[in-house]
């Protein structure tokens, strides 16, 4: 008789855990019970939390980077090409629980729990990376470009995630990217 269920089955169900309570509330019995399972199940395809952490952020930045890498058909020419043409995607209602989640972790990075102040700066510079990889120049100059914008699309989506889409889109149309 084979396993019930899959990696991949947790991991979904510890993505779900996740956006309903938040990562700081992540655990093993929690996804353990959301999938009807015995939380040894969770432990043998995830041996530690800060594995279930790390696997849940991760999936969650690849996801997203898919969302994303639709809109971003064609290398942008500077930080501003850039946030025009991700803008429409990373301002949608569907992405606020993922950038909530972002955000979330950022915290707790910031307050220096494990595994995220370790995890959080790997991710963001993966990310930076990523970025880098839509816009033109030299790769000195894409790296810059893409740090400019994940710094200007970060302060958006805390905005958007403090005081509301409306101030977030006021912001972003002062910028010139809406």
């Amino acid at each position: 008789m084979g396993h019930k269920h899959s990696k991949e089955t947790i991991l979904e169900g510890a993505l779900a855990e996740a956006f309903e309570h938040g990562l700081s509330q992540l655990s093993f019995g929690r996804v353990a019970r959301r999938l009807g399972i015995h939380d040894r199940v969770v432990v043998y395809y995830f041996p530690t939390k800060d594995d279930l952490i790390r696997a849940v952020l991760t999936c969650m930045g690849l996801e997203f980077q898919q969302t994303l890498s639709t809109a971003l058909s064609e290398p942008a020419k500077d930080h501003l090409a850039f946030l025009r043409a991700a803008w429409p995607v990373l301002a949608h209602p569907d992405a606020d629980p993922v950038f909530a989640l972002f955000f979330e972790a950022n915290g707790l990075a910031a307050a220096g729990r494990e595994p995220y102040r370790t995890l959080i700066p790997a991710l963001v510079s993966a990310w930076i990376e990523w970025g880098a990889s839509f816009l033109e120049g030299t790769p000195a100059k894409r790296r810059t470009e893409a740090e400019t914008a994940i710094a200007l699309i970060d302060g958006l989506l805390l905005l958007r995630q403090l005081a509301g889409p409306a101030s977030a889109d006021r912001a972003a149309r002062r910028l010139g990217i809406r």
